[in-house]
């Protein structure tokens, strides 16, 4: 018998530990033989622990599991949930980037060729630098880390860049409120990630890549080193990639908490052992980036994808999607919602899907107020614009961003005034302080709100105004966004504030 329990952070935080250790105390005790797997998430957080079991017919489910639990398990008299592509959340889902997520052994190599692994790779191989960098851009990726930028034209403008070196860094510094994609995948498949950034590699010409990984994800930075590790081992990486002799090797490196540090100039002066803080643009990372050469700056999730458009081909990727947003969507349900979790889907599924039948509505029972879409500097959404479709275009149409794609929902006891003035207190105490609009707007931004909250409601034409100015003058995205959670909370919620709509209107 093949037991699966997940080493996923957020498994083992609701103690999926404790339930590996207890199942084969048990199976000791009665002499049973079992293999236990410690395998990434489904991404049903609901469900977590969420034991799988095989007896050689397929994988059951049980969860959430608990140690109480095990004396019926082995007895046979535990409920099941059934096969767990037959759960309605992951049943729903269309998993591209996330399908072997769960599935495999994450530090076991010939598992992750076994299902797929290493083929997307294999073609890159015998493809020039130009056909890799044609084929993402027909694919249509673009960047999964926030601001969407068509990942073809960034490898494109590296390939085509003049240096002795090229550098392929990873975005690893998940910071967002509500997201936690990245950190599933390296935790769950991190060859992916590994595939994704050697193809990266051969793509622009670059023989060295590093994946900047934030301090606070420490199961995801031993899971990432001990990949690498293994990888360069078994000649995935290092001088002659899979027999080629074609070079490409890479190194974990670790932040040290700067929320700044996921803006890749802050990242690269980061990476370079400098303070992290915003450089102006041009020059674009992408000619002048880690250490002043050319650089692909790209997300975890934009990475881990490239493997799987090299497998099923660009055309496959592109069809999937809507508008210009082509592919899969990574969404991370979370906050007051009944059913959390990570749910991939293609590009055009209605907010409001994803909140009401996706998540299930609030776990409070309470009705759902707002919704915020893209981490804290993301706008918070009424049920009026639940009719929205995910995808940037359609998401900025309606004044808000995709984002790294969290949602975090709130029922009616939200205070949104309250919201607003987090934002802005979240910017003043993450600015890097190399921009005044972010470093002196955004604690003016909190005093201001503090003035509406004591009763001062004409103070809001100010805050509008400051808003603006942070918006159009600021380095980076903090402080340029920064807006939108605040001024979405003003326009959509004038109540909180104590502004009756007909005078906000």
């Amino acid at each position: 018998m093949r037991v699966y329990v997940p080493r996923d952070s957020a498994a083992k935080a609701l103690g999926a530990d404790d339930v590996a250790a207890a199942i084969r105390a048990e199976a000791e005790r009665r002499g049973v033989p079992v293999e236990i797997v410690r395998n990434g998430s489904r991404g049903m957080v609901f469900l977590e622990p969420l034991v799988e079991v095989d007896r050689g017919d397929g994988r059951e489910a049980f969860g959430p599991f608990r140690t109480a639990d095990i004396p019926a398990f082995f007895d046979g008299t535990l409920a099941g949930l059934g096969r767990v592509e037959e759960i309605d959340f992951f049943a729903r889902q269309t998993r591209l980037t996330f399908a072997r997520c769960g599935v495999i052994d994450p530090l076991d190599l010939d598992d992750y060729a076994a299902h797929g692994g290493l083929a997307g790779l294999r073609r890159a191989l015998a493809m020039t630098g130009a056909a890799i960098v044609a084929e993402v851009t027909a694919s249509k990726l673009r960047g999964r880390g926030g601001a969407g930028f068509p990942t073809g034209i960034k490898w494109k403008t590296v390939l085509d860049a003049e240096a002795d070196r090229k550098f392929i860094v990873c975005n690893a510094d998940e910071g967002d409120s509500g997201t936690f994609a990245d950190r599933m995948i390296m935790e769950g498949d991190p060859f992916s990630l590994i595939e994704g950034m050697a193809i990266a590699g051969l793509g622009v010409g670059a023989s060295k890549g590093f994946v900047y990984l934030r301090s606070e994800y420490p199961d995801a930075i031993e899971v990432m080193n001990a990949a690498v590790g293994i990888a360069r081992d078994r000649g995935l990486l290092g001088d002659d990639i899979l027999g080629s002799g074609r070079a490409f090797d890479m190194e974990i490196r670790v932040g040290a908490g700067a929320y700044v540090c996921g803006e890749e100039t802050a990242l690269l002066n980061s990476l370079e052992g400098k303070r992290g803080t915003v450089r102006a643009k041009p020059p674009l990372p992408a000619l002048e980036g880690f250490l002043g050469k050319p650089t692909v700056v790209n997300n975890v999730i934009s990475l881990a994808t490239v493997p799987v458009i090299f497998e099923k081909g660009a055309d496959h990727y592109a069809a999937f999607g809507v508008g210009r947003s082509r592919g899969t969507v990574t969404l991370q349900i979370a906050g007051n919602v009944k059913r959390g979790g990570l749910f991939e889907t293609a590009f055009g599924m209605t907010l409001g899907d994803a909140v009401d039948t996706i998540g299930g509505g609030t776990a409070s029972g309470r009705p759902v107020k707002a919704v915020q879409v893209g981490g804290p500097l993301g706008a918070y959404f009424p049920r009026e614009k639940f009719a929205t479709p995910l995808g940037y275009e359609e998401f900025d149409a309606e004044g808000g961003l995709i984002g790294h794609a969290g949602i975090v929902v709130f029922d009616d006891t939200v205070d949104m005034l309250a919201m607003a003035r987090f934002a802005m207190e979240f910017c003043a105490v993450e600015s890097c302080g190399k921009c005044t609009p972010c470093r002196i707007g955004a604690v003016r931004g909190v005093e201001t709100i503090d003035r509406i909250a004591d009763g001062d409601t004409a103070a809001s034409a100010l805050l509008t105004d400051l808003c603006e100015t942070m918006r159009d003058g600021s380095l980076c995205a903090l402080g340029g966004f920064t807006p939108y959670p605040v001024m979405s909370a003003l326009d959509h919620f004038p109540g909180d504030f104590h502004i009756m709509k007909e005078a906000a209107e």
